[in-house]
């Protein structure tokens, strides 16, 4: 443990139920054990009620379902009760309120329809139709749900697919809709969630043409200035939203443990004593401003000290150069001294999960990959069969790509107690109701402190105590979190950032909008400033068709397809069981190649299968059933093409550049590796086609003179190089209105196509999104304050704040932070002068 820290318990406070509220649904609630609700309910649901978008920030497990579930039933059985009262007026059938609720997966959609018939029964109602409808739903259940549901659970992909642009079928529940529930919306960010945003936006029009103006009610995790991002996403002014922050649900202490795996012993190398502990060809810091010390003394700064920009430049630029001393590193300081490799965050996790579930502990742990929550698993019951076989059947694995059946019997035996013990992907992380755990354990750092603390809040919850450990992976970010508390818990949440005014997302969007129904001049400001700018260029390339009473979609084919809106790049590759057809699960496209390709090990439920052959042309991956000791890893190569330069402006010897790009990945082979030592057992070829993203990026040289100029050695250059890379990505979010997911990256010491060291950013999405040519708009300013974000940085070898990113595929290795401040500043010497935003 490298620390522990406590969260406080919390009392809860209560609230009356309100005048409005229908009087069998909160007996029903009452039945259910819910006597009053807590007062962030009661707010919520009173502020929804009066007709007022409204956004409920609170824990995860503070009961945020009843505040909108509440008002939107009790209108369904208000509109009900008129029609009884009243049956021969047209209006009663008409005008019935219904609701839709859209979350990010079916999953959720699911959970929620279980825990709403288990209302109504208990409030023993039977004039209120709820049912789910998604792109699983057969054609027969979808006519039901058209002509009779008042509640509709569903995604925003089947609304983009299915519902917008088959309204007229819809046509009733459009005319009648009072509410509009969005849960979970923190997970719409980046370009998701501007897709998101416009498909509100065009079914608030759709709405609006049959007569309703639905109310809006949001869900989301505690999260930075929810009314805001809340008013982004639907189109409104933040003025419209009311925010309800103060979760007044009760919460028991939670103990909240930072973990480091021990090093495996016996690794030491036989050399490593005779080391030096400072590194003779060390890069020296820069020191802080007010610091007043000899030239020689290069003591880390204080926790007080400021940094001086021209002084960090003047130290940079005299310091020596670097090279390849004894410790290796090329700096002074190391984050971590010793060299022996640590446990992996899976085997330890294991290991305490085995012991919590003996001790009669119910837990969950969250792993970064579909491999680690079978790997947690099996493991986990292999230390178990020791003890006692029944304690090895109360844990198992839940993750993407089981069938639907299977993951509702794992939600079921997790709530009853039947499993002790869930290892599973970021695929519990969201909303689904599973209350009375013990621990949390997290597999490496989640990539956002908003998902870390939804998976944390998964602990504890109903108000009892909890324990929630984070165990660092081997990775460099892992490593400083886990030594930096304040990194963790004293550091706001993120921000749910997205642009729906992006043109390359916004476009098809106008198009599926027009196919809806034709766009009328009134309407443009519902899409935001850019839009009639960007309707003229839809006419101009043929795509719309201008008419006196506003803009047409002519084609013959659907505009909904005209985009994705989660970029997955195809049909998901069904993995079936040779011998007897059975279908097991099923596997992304983009990650077919690397996990279900000839010859891989593929784990479901821990047994073990191996794929005979992999049909891409038919999206099927067949596997035979074989106990096997050893598991496989693919080998993989990432290449990035210029396909054209677009612009380019020249900075002396420094060029940027923008234009189209071609970043390919191909699956070469793979490794078998024995389990559990990892020891290579033998590595074998694979024939895979390439896959390719076409997209935009942003790049800039550092030719050899601009190298030398900043000091920066051959062994370092591809340090300095990637931690530039890293920091201009983590920045780029600041000027683009985007999300650090919705890029990627490149930097090499030598691109065949610059024929010089070269740093690209690209939009991680087919045809690109608009980033990377904001990117190229702002060069200077953009890297200058990659620049100050780095020197800025009290850190000594890097850290997440500045260099380390969370989604690095090589681990965050190399990096080299003071190499990438002198690299910085000798090309920003050559930049013209920085433009505005």
């Amino acid at each position: 443990m490298t620390h522990v820290r406590h969260l406080p318990s919390r009392p809860g406070a209560q609230a009356y139920w309100p005048a409005w509220a229908d009087p069998d649904l909160v007996q029903g609630y009452r039945s259910l054990g819910v006597d009053r609700p807590w007062t962030h309910q009661a707010d919520a649901a009173d502020a929804a009620w009066s007709g007022r978008h409204t956004v409920l920030a609170t824990s995860t497990g503070s009961g945020k379902s009843l505040a909108f579930w509440l008002p939107a039933l009790s209108a369904a059985r208000a509109a009900s009760a008129g029609g009884l009262l009243d049956p021969g007026r047209i209006e009663s059938v008409a005008r019935r309120a219904t609701t839709l609720y859209l979350c990010p997966t079916k999953a959720l959609a699911a959970d929620q329809l279980s825990a709403l018939e288990r209302l109504l029964v208990a409030a023993r109602t039977r004039d209120v139709r709820v049912a789910t409808c998604d792109g699983d739903t057969s054609l027969d259940e979808r006519r039901w749900v058209q002509e009779h549901a008042d509640v509709v659970l569903t995604n925003p992909d089947f609304l983009h697919f299915a519902l917008l642009p088959q309204h007229r079928r819809w046509a009733r529940l459009l005319a009648s809709l009072r509410y509009v529930v969005v849960d979970e919306c923190h997970a719409f960010r980046g370009v998701f969630g501007a897709h998101v945003g416009l498909v509100l936006r065009r079914l608030r029009r759709l709405a609006a043409s049959y007569g309703a103006t639905p109310t809006f009610l949001l869900a989301s995790a505690t999260t930075s200035d929810p009314a805001e991002s809340a008013a982004r996403l639907i189109g409104v002014d933040a003025s419209e939203v009311t925010a309800v922050t103060d979760d007044a649900s009760p919460a028991g202490r939670k103990t909240f443990v930072l973990w480091q795996p021990p090093e495996l012993p016996g690794t030491g190398a036989p050399w490593s004593a005779l080391l030096p502990e400072d590194d003779p060809w060390a890069t020296p810091l820069a020191l802080p401003r007010h610091v007043t010390r000899g030239p020689d003394d290069l003591a880390p700064p204080g926790p007080d000290d400021v940094w001086d920009a021209p002084a960090v430049h003047s130290a940079a630029l005299s310091a020596p150069p670097e090279g390849s001393g004894p410790l290796g590193t090329g700096e002074r300081l190391v984050a971590v001294p010793s060299d022996r490799p640590r446990r992996t965050a899976t085997a330890e996790i294991a290991d305490l999960l085995a012991d919590l579930t003996a001790a009669g502990a119910r837990s969950l742990a969250f792993t970064r990959s579909r491999r680690g929550a079978e790997s947690v698993a099996a493991a986990t019951r292999a230390h178990l069969t020791h003890i006692d076989p029944a304690f090895a059947a109360s844990v198992s694995a839940y993750r993407g790509g089981y069938l639907p059946e299977e993951r509702r019997a794992l939600e079921s035996a997790i709530r009853s107690g039947a499993l002790r013990a869930l290892a599973t992907t970021n695929a519990l992380e969201l909303g689904v109701d599973i209350s009375g755990l013990d621990a949390v354990f997290i597999a490496g750092w989640p990539g956002t402190r908003v998902s870390l603390w939804q998976q944390a809040g998964r602990a504890g919850r109903a108000g009892t105590d909890g324990l929630v450990v984070l165990v660092a992976r081997e990775d460099p970010l892992d490593t400083f979190l886990v030594h930096h508390a304040e990194a963790i818990f004293d550091t706001p949440v993120e921000a749910t950032v997205f642009d729906t005014t992006n043109p390359y997302v916004l476009a098809p969007h106008l198009c599926a909008a027009a196919a809806e129904l034709p766009l009328r001049a009134d309407e443009l400001d519902l899409f935001g400033p850019r839009t009639a700018g960007l309707l003229g260029e839809l006419v101009e390339r043929g795509t719309l068709r201008r008419r006196p009473s506003g803009w047409y979609w002519t084609h013959n084919e659907s505009a909904s397809r005209l985009t994705d809106l989660r970029g997955s790049g195809g049909d998901p590759v069904r993995v079936v069981e040779s011998a007897t057809g059975r279908l097991l699960g099923t596997v992304d496209a983009a990650s077919a190649d690397s996990t279900v390709h000839d010859g891989a090990v593929y784990v479901h439920q821990g047994a073990t299968f191996v794929v005979d052959e992999l049909r891409l042309e038919d999206g099927v991956a067949l596997v035979t059933r074989r106990d096997v000791d050893y598991g496989t890893w693919a080998r993989w190569v990432t290449t990035t093409e210029i396909r054209s330069v677009d612009a380019e402006v020249p900075w002396g010897p420094v060029t940027w550049g923008f234009g189209q790009v071609d970043v390919t990945t191909q699956v070469l082979g793979y490794q078998r590796k024995r389990i559990p030592d990892l020891q290579l057992l033998g590595t074998e070829e694979l024939d895979l086609p390439a896959r390719m993203l076409r997209t935009t990026a942003v790049w800039w040289t550092a030719p050899a003179e601009v190298l030398l100029a900043a000091g920066v050695t051959v062994e370092a250059t591809p340090g300095a190089l990637h931690a530039a890379e890293h920091a201009s990505i983590g920045l780029l979010p600041l000027l683009a209105t985007c999300d650090r997911w919705d890029l990627g990256g490149l930097s090499t010491a030598l691109h065949v196509d610059t024929e010089q060291a070269t740093v690209f950013v690209h939009d991680a999405y087919p045809g690109g999104a608009g980033f990377a040519e904001r990117g190229f708009a702002l060069g200077a300013t953009w890297l200058r304050a990659t620049r100050d974000a780095i020197a800025a940085c009290r850190c000594l070898t890097g850290c997440p704040a500045c260099v380390q990113s969370p989604k690095c595929g090589n681990a965050n290795n190399p990096l080299d932070k003071a190499a990438a401040v002198r690299l910085l500043d000798v090309v920003l010497s050559h930049a013209p002068a920085p433009t505005t935003a």
